[in-house]
C-alpha cells in the first residue's frame, strides 16, 4: 500500500513512518492556515509570522494524527495483535495491525480508542486556550489552541461516522459481529453502509465543485472515493481469507500438467503441449523429478527461426524457492504470496517430486464459485487476517 515512505521515529517500539502523499496535505494545511486563517484570527503580522504559526499548527496537527494512531497501536498490543507500524500518507494515518482483531470486544476497543485520543487532544487545546485567554498570553498562541482544539474534534467526530473502514466504522461492524456471531455478514453490511456515505460525500462534492467550491468539493469526492475503494477492498479481502481459511496447496492444484523433459524443442513444446492445450506456463521434468519451468515470455526471447535447434534444456528456468512451494502451505498464504511478490503461478513439489500448478487463476475460479453458492460465511473469530487497518484521520 505506502511503497515511498520514510521511517522517522520509534515510540514505544512502533515505527513511525510517513508517505510521500503526506507532503501534499502538509503544504495544503500550511497554505490554507497562513493565508486565510490566521489572518482572519489575529490580524496586523507580517507574512514570516503568519508562516511561522502556520508551521507550529500543522506539527502540532501532525504529532496529533501520530497519537491517534498510537492509541490504536497500544490498545491493538493489549489485545495480543502484531503492529507492522504507524503510516501518515494523504488521507490522514494508518494503523498497521498484522492481523484482524479475533472478536468482537477487540475490534470495538481498538477502534473506539482513536477518536478518544483525538477528544482528549481537542480537551486539553480548548482548556489550555481558556487558560492562555484568563492569562492574556499572546493571542497567536490562543489562535493556534484554537485550531488545534477545532481540528482534532472534527477529527474525532469525523472518524466516529459508520463508514468502514473508519473507526465509526469499524465500531458499527463489532456490534454488527456481536448481534450476528458472522464476521464476513458484518462486514458486507458496515461496507453497504460505508457505500451510502461514501456516495453521499461524492455528490456533494460536486454539487461544490459546480457551485464554486473547487477545492472543497475536489476533497470531498476525493475522500468519497476512497472511503468506497477502502471499504471494498477491505470486505473482499475478508472474503478471500474466510474461503481459503484451513485450505492448502494440495488442495486446489491442478495435477493433470502436461510437462516438458529437457531433451524437447522450442517447437514440439510449442505445437505439443502450448497451442494444443491453451497453456502458456509448462513445467520442465525428469521422470518425476522437477527441474523448473519454461513459459512463453522465454520463448520470445528467443528467435522463432532457433525453435527448432534449441533444447529445454538451454532455456529453463530451474526450480528454486521464489518459484516452487509444498503441497502443503496453506492457500491463504500463498495469496498473500502471490499480492506481495508478484508471481501468479506456483510449481509444486515435495522432495524434488513434481505434484502439480497452482496458479492465481486457480484459486480466483475456486473463490468465484463459492461466492456464487454463497458459501463464503464466517461464524467465528477472524483468524489470522493480515491487513493495513486504520482511520482517516
Amino acid at each position: 500500500m505506502f511503497s515511498r515512505t520514510v521511517r522517522l521515529i520509534e515510540i514505544f517500539g512502533f515505527q513511525v513512518k510517513i508517505d510521500a502523499s503526506w507532503l501534499f496535505i502538509a503544504f495544503l494545511v500550511v497554505w490554507s492556515l497562513m493565508s486565510g486563517y490566521f489572518p482572519a484570527q489575529v490580524p496586523g503580522l507580517r507574512p514570516g509570522d503568519y508562516l511561522v504559526l502556520a508551521i507550529i499548527a500543522m506539527v502540532a496537527l501532525f504529532a496529533g494524527l501520530i497519537l491517534h494512531e498510537l492509541a490504536h497501536s497500544l490498545v491493538a498490543r493489549r489485545f495480543g495483535l502484531g503492529i507492522g507500524g504507524i503510516t501518515l500518507f494523504i488521507f490522514g494515518g494508518v494503523a498497521e495491525l498484522d492481523e484482524e482483531p479475533v472478536d468482537p470486544r477487540s475490534e470495538f476497543w481498538i477502534a473506539i480508542a482513536g477518536p478518544a485520543m483525538s477528544f482528549a487532544l481537542a480537551g486539553i487545546a480548548y482548556l489550555l486556550l481558556k487558560l492562555s485567554q484568563a492569562a492574556g498570553i499572546s493571542e497567536p498562541l490562543q489562535a493556534v489552541l484554537e485550531y488545534l482544539a477545532f481540528i482534532n474534534l472534527v477529527l474525532a467526530l469525523f472518524n466516529l461516522l459508520p463508514a468502514f473502514p473508519l473507526d465509526g466504522g469499524r465500531v458499527l461492524r463489532a456490534a454488527l459481529w456481536h448481534w450476528s456471531g458472522d464476521l464476513v455478514r458484518a462486514t458486507r453490511s458496515a461496507t453497504g453502509a460505508s457505500a451510502i456515505l461514501a456516495y453521499a460525500l461524492i455528490a456533494v462534492g460536486f454539487v461544490s465543485l459546480f457551485s464554486g467550491a473547487i477545492i472543497g468539493g475536489f476533497w470531498q469526492a476525493l475522500i468519497g472515493l476512497f472511503l468506497l475503494s477502502a471499504a471494498r477492498g477491505t470486505y473482499q479481502q475478508l472474503m478471500i481469507k474466510t474461503a481459503l481459511r484451513d485450505k492448502t496447496v494440495a488442495s486446489m492444484m491442478s495435477r493433470n500438467i502436461h510437462t516438458a523433459s529437457p531433451e524437447d524443442t522450442l517447437t514440439d513444446v510449442v505445437d505439443r503441449i502450448m497451442l494444443r492445450h491453451s497453456v502458456s506456463f509448462v513445467p520442465v521434468t525428469e521422470g518425476e523429478h522437477l527441474l523448473g519451468f519454461v513459459d512463453t515470455a522465454l520463448l520470445q526471447k528467443i528467435d522463432r527461426d532457433n525453435w527448432g535447434d534449441t533444447h529445454i534444456a538451454d532455456i529453463y528456468v530451474g526450480s528454486d524457492p521464489t518459484n516452487t512451494i509444498t503441497p502443503d502451505v496453506a492457500t491463504d498464504a500463498l495469496m498473500a504470496r502471490m499480492a506481495s511478490g508478484g508471481r501468479r503461478k506456483f510449481l509444486v513439489a515435495e522432495g524434488g517430486r513434481f505434484m502439480g500448478v497452482i496458479t492465481l487463476a486457480d484459486l480466483m475460479a475456486y473463490l468465484a464459485v463459492l461466492q456464487d453458492l454463497g458459501q463464503v460465511r464466517s461464524t467465528g473469530t477472524a483468524g489470522q487476517l493480515s491487513r493495513r487497518a486504520g482511520s482517516l484521520d
